[in-house]
């Protein structure tokens, strides 16, 4: 099923099929005389005094060819309950033989920005369907014409469009099997991303090898698929000021290598990677939307199994930083991975901040369920914009501690530190401390542990069950409120 949205600055004719209009939080109709029939307003005044008041959204079917359907806006609602409403409308006749919507503009009753917008943006973000390897897909095309005064300039038809497809984008690649989407496949996917203008750099296991990054490719080892590190930069600016930096884990397909996972749920592990799926989703819409800012993406691509080849517990192995890591249990992979990755943006591209996402440890969800995104930082001000922007989106984070009196745990008797605390507890945080580690220059860093929030089996309110794509309206926000 696809949801197609236009926009056409002309008024909406009062004969149209399929009206939306929009009335007050009370469903006072006056408004709406000059906009339909008076035939239509007699029978819809008379109706709308025995409505059901929890309901937002009531449809009155004028014939078996047309409904008038409306749409109650409360004063100052704010633009993440527009995007509810318009998921709501998606809900309430996906499942119709309506193919048609007319939504008439002019019968906003407020002058506040982009309310149409906003509105369509929750209907789009809620009809996204993986529906790829299903033999028989569901092929109904739903429009929704948009008329009247109230229209979107182009460059926010453009932003929003920008902001679906990254995060569309972004649900594809966590939705994709481990056989299909292993790291020599993502990698090459990555590469068509510059046709939109972003400069991919693939560094495969030679390279690598080069450079010294060997918790990264530690991880990989036991795969007979590639390791890769893969950088994606945008410049928006024609200045050479520094980048903005987001950084992934992408292991493709987690076993937990020789410290191997149970069984049950083990399938769940083809999201481990949603974390590089932010990024690259986040670094496309950017590119989409012509973003005025410098910024670069980096993620880190590998498969954890446990072949024969496969990194052991017990392993001492070598970092970027020139930091030695042993590995007490190679099913904490996801922190190896990014500890290069983070050590590389960080030198290489001097960035203003540092943001990474990982799919990082059971133990945040544990802690805050599918409701927040653990937030691990060692900067104030960058972490308090990312909890006031994923307010707005309702993209949320919150703020865990980090502390040098959790170092202990993860200090080694046999190198710089371990890759687990066997200790117990904390576990979130302790990884998060590892991680810190490999910031060697005092860069505004933030951590957010995404496990409990990149794949819902129940849906959301904007999205249907499946890969969520948080994180990407998220810091599309944090870029456009602060950084642009």
């Amino acid at each position: 099923m696809t949801v197609q949205i236009s926009y056409k600055n002309k008024k909406t004719k009062n004969n149209a099929q399929n009206l939306v209009l929009f009335v007050d939080e009370k469903f006072n109709v006056s408004s709406l005389k000059k906009h339909i029939s008076v035939s239509d307003y007699a029978f819809i005044a008379d109706l709308i005094k025995k409505r059901d008041e929890k309901k937002k959204i009531i449809s009155f079917d004028i014939s078996s060819k047309k409904k008038i359907i409306l749409v109650s806006l409360k004063k100052n609602i704010t633009n993440s309950d527009l995007e509810n409403l318009g998921a709501s409308f998606y809900d309430q006749f996906k499942s119709n033989k309506i193919n048609e919507f007319n939504l008439n503009s002019d019968t906003l009753l407020t002058k506040q920005k982009n309310i149409i917008g906003y509105f369509a943006h929750g209907i789009k973000l809620k009809s996204y369907l993986f529906d790829k390897y299903k033999s028989k897909k569901n092929n109904k095309n739903i429009s929704v014409i948009i008329s009247g005064k109230n229209q979107l300039s182009t460059k926010d038809q453009i932003k929003f469009r920008a902001i679906e497809n990254g995060t569309f984008y972004t649900r594809d690649l966590v939705s994709e099997p481990g056989n299909i989407l292993h790291p020599d496949e993502y990698a090459k996917r990555l590469k068509s991303l510059r046709k939109y203008g972003l400069k991919v750099t693939v560094h495969d296991e030679k390279k690598l090898k080069k450079l010294g990054m060997n918790t990264l490719l530690g991880v990989g080892q036991g795969s007979i698929r590639g390791s890769y590190l893969v950088t994606m930069e945008w410049n928006g600016l024609k200045d050479k000021s520094k980048p903005l930096a987001f950084v992934g884990k992408g292991v493709c397909f987690d076993t937990g290598g020789i410290s191997l996972k149970p069984a049950k749920f083990m399938e769940d592990m083809t999201y481990d990677m949603a974390g590089s799926a932010v990024v690259v989703g986040l670094m496309k819409s950017l590119a989409l939307r012509k973003a005025k800012i410098n910024a670069v993406g980096v993620v880190g691509l590998v498969e954890n199994m446990p072949g024969g080849n496969a990194q052991r517990p017990g392993d001492i192995v070598k970092s970027y930083s020139g930091k030695t890591v042993e590995i007490l249990n190679t099913d904490a992979e996801g922190r190896l991975v990014l500890a290069d990755a983070l050590t590389y943006t960080e030198e290489k591209f001097k960035p203003k901040f540092i943001v990474d996402l990982a799919t990082l440890t059971g133990a945040i969800i544990v802690s805050l369920g599918s409701e927040y995104a653990g937030l691990f930082s060692n900067d104030d001000k960058l972490s308090k914009q990312l909890i006031d922007v994923g307010e707005k989106v309702e993209e949320k984070v919150w703020r865990m501690p980090l502390n040098k009196n959790f170092d202990k745990l993860i200090d080694s008797k046999n190198a710089d530190m371990q890759n687990i605390n066997y200790v117990g507890g904390a576990g979130s945080t302790t990884a998060a401390q590892f991680l810190q580690r490999f910031i060697l220059n005092k860069t505004p860093w933030a951590h957010l542990d995404i496990a409990g929030m990149a794949f819902s089996k129940y849906g959301g309110a904007l999205n249907s069950g499946g890969a969520t794509g948080y994180g990407v309206r998220l810091l599309n926000k944090l870029i456009e409120d602060h950084y642009e």
